[in-house]
């Protein structure tokens, strides 16, 4: 590894925005807010460099940053480096190549991109969540949750007594439901979204046959906008939810409100995933990845000393995942980011119209990370320099060619011009005024290619 410079580091904004810019990086304001916390967390920056010798990796404590995705033997060489004071940074965190040192990782959070400035995620992860000093008790959530009001409200008995007791505010709620066996997606979006409303403090939903041993601390220590558990590293699950009281937070739960009212036939942890990856590609969303402690099963090991106990039954194997859960998501829910189908980023103009175009970055695979991110960079500052009349760019990192297919489809199906490029290829500055001239290209869907 390669310090960050010389012994001192001032764990300044500054500091880290040179250190970042000085090896061709850039991250957004509320990304280096992250980054800031992790170093006052954690230690001083350390950049990982691939080729380092045994002997120089050295991270007892810290924050290494990880700009290039190591191989498979550097990755083993990395992971075995960190200890429990270590977290690792990827300012790249939206490239597929980061994936394989991800998965040897406990992943803690990831924070979207952050328009024109940061277009980018940044992922950070480490061996093991860690405790950090205690908030303050007026900082605590306001712990919400609803049921059927024919299960009768010792449904939620244990889960009061245990609010209680930790002194926790708490409003628990039997609602008048359509199923009196279960509730709809919407019904609990809804629910939230008016405890939202109604109170001023950052919200914790829980499902109301849980029981917490412990204050939930860690969502208030991160200063996170959101906060979930995700079943085997991929679907998220609704039974715990934190909602930090920020825009980023609550135009999250809006989309997920308005999609759990237009499509109320489907599950909630799918039109959950669905609205974080259209917030995460509009605004820096700051999402914490929960661990097993806050998702614990009753019985199993460990439950004893996890905040929160859901009553499930305890298997060898995580309850809750749906087999038929799109497979096209779940690699990249389990790297901590959006996925090829999803847009990465999406920016809008000044132009006063509807028309939309989609940039689809394919090659990835032959590219060098940098050079990936460059390219990103490219068109997003394209676009704002010149946006060509188009109200709105899409953006998708394609690796395969599957990908490519299926985001150039949802880009027709939207009606929007589709422009396909590849990380070494170099843009025209009139890529988009170009592009809106061709009334073949807007008219018909017909695929703009730049080669070289």
């Amino acid at each position: 590894m390669k310090a960050s410079g010389s012994g001192h580091f001032d764990n300044t904004k500054a500091d880290l925005t040179d250190l970042l810019q000085s090896h061709d990086a850039r991250l957004g304001p509320a990304q280096l807010r992250r980054l800031e916390w992790l170093v006052r967390s954690y230690g001083p920056p350390v950049l990982w460099e691939a080729g380092a010798r045994s002997s120089d990796m050295r991270a007892q404590g810290g924050v290494i940053i990880v700009l290039d995705p190591p191989s498979g033997a550097g990755a083993e060489l990395l992971y075995g480096s960190l200890d429990a004071n270590t977290a690792v940074a990827i300012p790249f965190g939206e490239n597929p190549a980061f994936d394989f040192l991800k998965s040897k990782l406990t992943e803690f959070g990831m924070v979207g991109t952050c328009g024109v400035d940061g277009p980018h995620e940044l992922w950070w992860g480490g061996l093991a969540w860690r405790e950090s000093k205690t908030p303050d008790a007026a900082d605590l959530p306001h712990v919400v949750s609803c049921y059927p009001q024919a299960y009768g409200d010792l449904h939620a008995y244990h889960l009061k007594r245990s609010l209680q007791r930790l002194g926790l505010a708490f409003d628990l709620v039997a609602l008048d439901t359509i199923h009196s066996d279960r509730m709809l997606a919407y019904e609990k979006a809804e629910f939230i979204a008016g405890m939202w409303d109604r109170h001023q403090a950052p919200l914790l939903f829980v499902d109301a046959d849980v029981m917490l041993q412990a204050q939930p601390m860690l969502p208030l220590q991160v200063a996170c906008d959101f906060a979930v558990y995700k079943w085997n590293g991929w679907e998220m699950s609704t039974r715990t939810l934190y909602f930090g009281r920020t825009k980023a937070a609550e135009a999250l739960l809006r989309t997920w409100q308005q999609l759990a009212s237009s499509y109320t036939a489907v599950w909630d942890a799918y039109l959950l995933d669905q609205a974080w990856s259209l917030t995460a590609s509009q605004m820096p969303l700051d999402t914490v990845w929960l661990p097993r402690s806050y998702h614990a099963v009753a019985g199993e090991a460990g439950a004893r000393q996890a905040t929160i106990v859901h009553n499930l039954k305890a298997t060898t194997a995580d309850l809750g995942p749906d087999p038929d859960f799109a497979d096209a998501v779940r690699p990249a829910r389990r790297a901590g980011r959006t996925g090829a189908r999803d847009a990465l980023i999406v920016l809008r103009s000044k132009a006063a119209s509807d028309k939309a175009v989609t940039v689809i970055l394919r090659e990835l695979e032959g590219s060098g990370a940098r050079a990936t991110a460059a390219s990103i960079e490219a068109v997003t500052r394209a676009f704002e320099a010149d946006c060509g009349g188009f109200g709105r760019l899409e953006l998708s990192l394609c690796p395969w060619q599957d990908d490519v297919r299926i985001a150039k489809e949802a880009a027709f199906l939207a009606d929007n011009s589709v422009i396909e490029i590849a990380p070494w290829q170099d843009l025209p500055s009139d890529l988009f005024r170009s592009l809106a001239a061709s009334d073949k290209a807007v008219k018909s869907g017909t695929v703009t290619s730049y080669r070289r």
